[in-house]
């Protein structure tokens, strides 16, 4: 009897060793582990590892668990069966529940949740130890639950469902938000950083309507006038067409050479001036052009469709204000096309983006299919509304306050009272 209570009090030991380690490893925190990792703590890089191959780690420790969890019972029912006859299984049945629940499960769980980085530390040499004895028999044991997977076509990657590093970093921003106090600025330039690889510079170009571009072939002193009335630096050159874009002028090379000329601006060229234009696709990720115009050491690059048709520009001021928000400096022209309302409505141009409306008021409308709020208002009505005529989408209201032949110029939004989480998908029209 009491070999086997001191044989019941090891294997209980080991439960909670198992159930222990599978806290602490799974809770560590990554980004400390592979600080400490460069720095050369090998047990910061056998917990990384075990990050790495999740699949062997959890495998281990769960047939280790379950291991000692059966044979820590049974032996305790068969102790329990020769001192009270058949009623000891009930004993040990109530006995060994409470026991493993509270010694083997609740207690080494609790303090590895709450000390999760030293316990991973102290644990990781012993679970490396196991991780390496057991991997045979994890490895055909994953194999026969990926056999019983594809019998019934059910897609089986084990590593997959601990989700993407670049989702994980999303989530625990979101996290962070909403626990936090005080200023988000810094949580939204984290989460324009991680959506870098998702927005294409379509999304956030300057339409060719608002680009300032300058005809080539007007008498130089009037392109040096037009220079000195931008606020901007750079201007696209088209000649014959606005289409045909020839170059991009810099206003510092254009004053420059005007300098040297003097008063005499007649034999100025300033086609030959200009730099070779840049075309990019509108689909082209924004941490793919961030990392062109690095490389090419140009800040300016004109966006055209899939015909090849010019469709506005965009500049390296533009794609790092998806990060840092707006930035204006002294020669900026402060129009935002936001106008805020007495009752609570905006009056918004319909050329403003609704990834800018979405960061500036924390709104979710979407811009999968359109990157203005015109036009998604196109998008979700499914025609040319006239002045007047008000829509209902996604629990915001539409009201079109002008409209110049058939494109909308100025919306007035009116957002839900209250914030809903489920979403409008039928229009209601009328007139205002």
């Amino acid at each position: 009897m009491f070999e086997t209570l001191t044989a019941v009090l090891i294997l209980l030991a080991f439960s909670a060793f198992f159930s222990g380690a599978e806290t602490a490893m799974t809770a560590a925190s990554r980004p400390l582990m592979h600080q400490l990792a460069e720095g050369g703590d090998r047990r910061a890089r056998l917990v990384n590892d075990f990050h790495r191959h999740k699949e062997r780690l959890i495998g281990a420790l769960l047939l280790g668990n379950n291991l000692v969890n059966v044979l820590a019972s049974a032996l305790a029912t068969s102790a329990l069966l020769l001192a009270f006859g058949d009623v000891g299984v009930a004993y040990a049945t109530i006995a060994m529940t409470l026991v493993l629940l509270i010694f083997g499960e609740i207690l080494p769980k609790t303090y590895a949740f709450r000390n999760a980085n030293q316990a991973a530390l102290a644990l990781a040499p012993a679970v490396n130890v196991l991780v390496k004895a057991l991997t045979p028999v994890t490895t055909a044991i994953n194999a026969v639950v990926g056999a019983i997977f594809k019998m019934f076509g059910v897609e089986y990657h084990a590593e997959e469902v601990f989700g993407s590093d670049v989702e994980e970093l999303k989530g625990a921003i979101e996290l962070h938000v909403r626990e936090a106090e005080g200023p988000k600025q810094e949580h939204a330039m984290l989460r324009s950083v991680l959506d870098l690889g998702e927005v294409r510079v379509g999304e956030i170009m300057v339409h060719r309507k608002n680009v300032t571009a300058i005809d080539a072939s007007l008498p130089p002193d009037q392109v040096v006038a037009e220079v000195l009335e931008s606020p901007y630096t750079r201007f696209p050159l088209w000649r014959d067409d606005p289409d045909n874009i020839v170059g991009v002028l810099h206003a510092k090379v254009l004053l420059r050479e005007a300098r040297a000329r003097g008063d005499d601006l007649s034999g100025l060229d300033v086609v030959s001036l200009a730099t070779a234009p840049w075309f990019i696709p509108e689909h082209a990720l924004l941490v793919d052009q961030l990392e062109a115009f690095r490389q090419r050491r140009e800040h300016i690059a004109l966006v055209v469709d899939e015909y090849g048709t010019l469709m506005g520009i965009v500049t390296l001021e533009d794609i790092l204000e998806e990060i840092v928000g707006q930035i204006d400096d002294e020669h900026d022209v402060s129009v935002s096309g936001v106008r805020t309302r007495p009752d609570g409505s905006y009056l918004i141009d319909g050329w403003v983006t609704i990834r800018d409306l979405n960061r500036e008021f924390g709104w979710r409308l979407p811009d999968e299919e359109a990157a203005t709020i015109a036009g998604l208002v196109l998008h979700e009505s499914r025609r040319i509304p006239e002045v007047g005529q008000a829509f209902l989408f996604h629990g915001f209201r539409f009201e079109i306050v002008r409209r110049h032949r058939h494109q909308i110029t100025c919306i007035r939004v009116t957002p839900p009272e209250k914030p809903s989480g489920r979403e409008t998908t039928e229009a209601t029209v009328g007139n205002a």
